[in-house]
């Protein structure tokens, strides 16, 4: 486990009153919550590829495989807020750990599903069904908790671009799974490919047993949330929490729509031959290996030139801006590459806001960090949950042009909304 991208984040921690009052050193906690992570995108994602084996082993129809999916998803998105709660009580060294070894008995609980062993078959589609929820449920602590970890052990001035090298592991859980997995299921089939994500989940409950912090704090935040007024001892009812709840809700909408319709769109609307879409479809989701950092990071470096309120403001709110006119352009173009140049530049600084949104959560949120992701990732995945079904119900009925442009003024909107987002961090030397 390299200690190479996020080393630089010790030196900016600095020493003297940071390295007292922060004594985990932050290359290490960023590696370890990324490896962890990065496992558990790598096993839940594993069962999209896996999906073709599993529909001829049980028979099942497309619409039937989507339940398998949702099954995931409802119970990801149900347990943010619990999960969050949990991430505000219980002690990131035992959470994490409790986590990684779900994973892994989770994921070869799914590749037993239906299989026939000493003559006894182990379920079939209900018990896929049920690890498929408890998978959903497991996995919804992820976010939330690291976030939370990052926001009590690490000082304010680096939590972007912490929150950010965490959050790369969806760009890379989404480069690596199909590489895998998808060579492992040629070569074995799915059963025993999915071996393979389980084992990675499980050096990951290794790797955290062995070499997270002791010293990881759990109940103290070095933010505005140790204040005593109205609106910090109840922080999740302020009103600038809830606009950076609005925009994330939105973030995720958008975001959602080229998780699932932007191969689809790529080949129904631009005509795109399969393999070349599929290749395109990767495009963006590579880019965010270095975007989500990258965002994070600027976060911090505007933070520490134009202060707290607008350092945080000054990613998230232009790139959402521009991210709106990248979307017009690549909806209403008439060549097929500029399309793909815009929508995928548009992904990019969608997803680059990822470190900006959850380093201010710590700050906005305070003590009740965990609770307050766990309510953010909800907006964000209820977001995700609309989009699929809204945007296209409109195209079939006004065109994607203007189904795109409508999902435009959202992007506006979402990031209009950070001018009602302030912060003001203490404890940070």
């Amino acid at each position: 486990m390299s200690d190479v991208a996020p080393a630089s984040l010790d030196r900016a921690a600095g020493a003297g009153a940071d390295s007292a009052a922060f004594p985990v050193r932050p290359a290490r906690l960023i590696s370890l919550l990324l490896l962890v992570a990065s496992a558990g995108y790598v096993a839940r994602t594993a069962v999209t590829v896996a999906g073709p084996g599993i529909m001829a082993d049980f028979r099942l129809t497309q619409a039937q495989l989507g339940m398998v999916f949702s099954a995931f998803l409802a119970g990801y998105t149900i347990c943010q807020v619990p999960s969050g709660w949990l991430a505000d009580r219980v002690s990131a060294r035992r959470l994490f750990l409790v986590l990684t070894l779900a994973w892994t008995v989770l994921t070869l609980a799914t590749a037993l599903a239906g299989a026939t062993i000493g003559g006894v078959v182990l379920g079939g589609l209900p018990l896929l069904l049920a690890v498929r929820l408890l998978f959903g449920v497991s996995a919804a602590p992820t976010y939330p908790a690291s976030a939370r970890t990052i926001g009590v052990n690490l000082a304010p001035r680096i939590q972007g671009g912490a929150n950010g090298m965490v959050l790369a592991s969806i760009g890379i859980g989404s480069a690596l799974t199909p590489l895998l997995v998808g060579a492992a299921v040629r070569a074995w089939g799915w059963r025993p490919a999915l071996v393979l994500p389980a084992a990675i989940a499980g050096v990951a409950a290794l790797a955290w047993a062995a070499f997270a912090p002791r010293n990881l704090q759990r109940g103290t935040e070095h933010t505005e949330g140790t204040k005593a007024t109205e609106a910090e001892t109840s922080p999740l009812r302020s009103r600038r929490f809830w606009m950076l709840v609005g925009s994330y809700t939105l973030q995720g909408y958008i975001g959602y729509i080229f998780v699932f319709w932007f191969y689809l769109y790529l080949v129904q609307v631009r005509h795109f031959e399969v393999m070349r879409a599929a290749a395109v479809t990767a495009l963006p989701w590579v880019c965010t290996l270095v975007a989500i950092p990258l965002g994070g990071a600027l976060s911090d470096a505007a933070v520490r030139r134009f202060g707290p309120t607008w350092g945080r403001r000054l990613v998230p709110l232009p790139a959402l801006v521009l991210s709106a006119a990248l979307l017009v352009a690549g909806a209403r173009t008439g060549s097929a590459w500029i399309a793909v140049a815009c929508l995928t530049l548009c992904t990019v600084l969608v997803i680059g806001t990822e470190g900006p949104f959850w380093a201010t959560l710590n700050q906005v949120a305070g003590r009740r960090g965990g609770t307050g992701g766990g309510i953010m990732n909800f907006g964000s995945n209820l977001g995700g949950m609309i989009s699929p079904v809204a945007t296209p119900w409109l195209a079939e009925r006004i065109g994607w042009a203007a189904a795109l442009s409508f999902t435009a003024v959202l992007a506006v909107v979402a990031g209009l909304l950070w001018l009602g987002v302030s912060v003001r961090e203490v404890g940070d030397g």
